[in-house]
């Protein structure tokens, strides 16, 4: 893993170091905060505690360590089954846990939990993501599907690139959208300056996005959103576009004030529905999934606190 270097944004003041490069390069903070521990982590010059609180314009070196080979038990914990048969797996994925193995992640996975669950996945794909036809970020909860049989990986694939999935969010966003309901069309790829981050971008790849407010706060609004397509970060990239990032979003130029305020360690993100054609049967099926417990408790928060 390569050096990362981070200059900090007016609006991520105040966030705790740890949080922050957690969120920025989408690494468990428990992570993170060992690096700290272990001197990799540089401000201004120095080295930095994990309880340290950025301030604007400090330029952070954050050298990760790699381990050697990592404890395949560390990447393993309990996920949620909403269905499963010899074809597909449909989960309901907790925060903190990645799709997949990647370099720098030592924290769980959804496809080392679903073997050590004794699921079988697909050994289609990349060998890293072999039975992944799509992904939620870290920080994002819900519902996916996993393929278990190739029929199952080439059929979803195909699905999922015809536009015929139908995926449903659920996002807290700051301020309220005008209109309060429309079409996001912006192609998005990867940051020109910052290449963890992804931006909207000339000549990036067609990205679109349809929101609907379900519910109006003091300074917040509670959205359903509908993926058309499906591009890393999109649904973050295309709500800070139009100044409405993800509550909790450091990363996507979130107040964290606010997050602090509902104690929110997260972006206010979750995958609520997923509907498919089963790559068998043929007969489409409808999945759900109900907020987990932060963000139920921090919409309780937000709404008490403006009564």
């Amino acid at each position: 893993m390569s050096e990362y270097l981070l200059e900090v944004e007016e609006s991520q003041e105040g966030l705790r170091i740890d949080a922050l490069l957690s969120s920025s390069f989408d690494l468990s903070r428990t992570k993170v905060a060992s690096d700290i521990d272990a001197g990799s982590v540089l401000v201004n010059g120095k080295l930095a505690l994990k309880s340290h609180r950025v301030a604007t314009g400090d330029k952070i070196v954050y050298n990760p360590i790699i381990k050697t080979a990592i404890n395949p038990a560390d990447q393993v914990t309990t996920i949620p089954i909403l269905f499963a048969d010899e074809d597909i797996v449909i989960i309901d994925k907790p925060v903190g846990v990645a799709v997949h193995a990647s370099p720098g992640w030592e924290g769980p996975t959804v496809t080392a939990s679903l073997s050590a669950l004794g699921h079988t996945i697909s050994t289609s794909g990349a060998p890293e993501r072999q039975g992944i036809v799509h992904r939620l970020d870290v920080g994002t909860s819900g519902v996916m599907v996993v393929a278990k049989s190739e029929l199952a990986y080439e059929s979803l694939k195909d699905q999922f690139r015809d536009r015929t999935v139908k995926k449903i969010y659920h996002a807290l966003v700051q301020g309220h959208p005008d209109p309060s309901k429309g079409t996001i069309d912006a192609p998005i790829d990867r940051h020109p300056q910052e290449n963890y981050k992804y931006a909207v971008v000339n000549g990036g790849k067609d990205s679109v996005t349809h929101y609907e407010t379900m519910e109006a706060f003091a300074g917040a609004s509670l959205l359903k959103i509908e993926l058309e397509t499906g591009r890393t970060h999109q649904i973050r990239v295309h709500m800070a576009a139009i100044k409405h990032p993800c509550v909790g979003d450091s990363m996507y130029g979130a107040d964290p004030k606010l997050a602090v305020k509902l104690e929110l360690l997260r972006q206010w993100l979750h995958a609520s529905e997923l509907t498919l054609r089963h790559p068998k049967t043929g007969v489409d099926m409808t999945f759900n999934s109900t907020y987990p417990q932060d963000l139920t408790l921090s919409l309780t928060r937000i709404a008490e606190a403006y009564k």
